[in-house]
């Protein structure tokens, strides 16, 4: 069974980009310190552990999300694709 990369890429993108922000905001809605999730900034231009940067990150997370569940699919594709035996 094949894997649809836009389908893929679009879904890993909302996923990883909504779940990053209701993190964020629900570790800031518990006053938790954050100290873990506040060093997505090395990676997230713009992030910090703010209600603001939660919107950043998903914005961040989404593209992460995005690339990285579109190379999935397309590198799942080309080995599903080749025949062994």
């Amino acid at each position: 069974m094949k894997l649809n990369v836009k389908a893929f890429a679009l879904t890993s993108g909302i996923i990883f980009g909504v779940g990053f922000m209701l993190a964020t905001w629900w570790l800031l809605a518990r006053n938790a310190p954050g100290e873990v999730i506040s060093k997505y900034s090395t990676f997230f231009i713009g992030y910090t552990y703010t209600f603001i940067g939660g919107f950043i990150g998903l914005i961040w997370a989404f593209i992460y999300g995005l690339v990285l569940g579109g190379a999935f699919s397309w590198i799942y594709n080309k080995l599903i694709g080749t025949k062994t035996g």
